[in-house]
């Protein structure tokens, strides 16, 4: 691949990284929920990460090693649960799966990357980002579910 072309690439990356920090940031200020506040500061800051990771590699100051990486559980709900539109006064059920969603299209912008890239590190990066993606939207989705289908006393 043509440094231009990987730069682009990285430029691209570190672009949806920042949109979907300020999605997040923006998601924060419609919801009451304490909890669902505080997931949407995580996921903020994880996305600052990735980000800063991004800029790292772009500049050439840091080579990507792979790290062990944890198999996400996908529980397919953002694939099947149609996406509320974001609004004031939102349920912590409603922001869960808006942040599941938004989660799947950054898993599927890191995972066609990966697609387009030979083998190797570029490749391997991009995998990993994909299953950090994935990693969150297992967080949210677990939320969701556990807030629109609380545990009850009956089992």
């Amino acid at each position: 691949m043509e440094a231009k072309s990987l730069q682009s690439l990285i430029e691209k990356a570190i672009q949806n990284e920042e949109e979907a920090r300020t999605f997040y940031l923006g998601l924060f200020n419609l919801v009451e929920d304490p909890l669902a506040k505080e997931t949407l500061k995580f996921l903020a800051a994880e996305e600052l990460g990735h980000k800063e990771f991004l800029q790292t590699y772009l500049r050439g100051e840091k080579k990507f090693t792979a790290l062990a990486m944890d198999i996400p559980i996908d529980y397919h709900i953002a694939q099947y649960a149609a996406k509320p539109d974001p609004k004031a006064n939102m349920s912590s059920s409603e922001v869960y799966l808006v942040a599941a969603h938004r989660e799947l299209n950054s898993y599927k912008f890191y995972k066609g990357l990966a697609a387009a890239q030979p083998a190797g590190e570029v490749k391997s990066m991009l995998l990993n980002m994909a299953n950090q993606e994935l990693k969150h939207k297992e967080k949210v989705e677990y939320l969701y579910s556990n807030t629109t289908f609380p545990q009850t006393s009956g089992g």
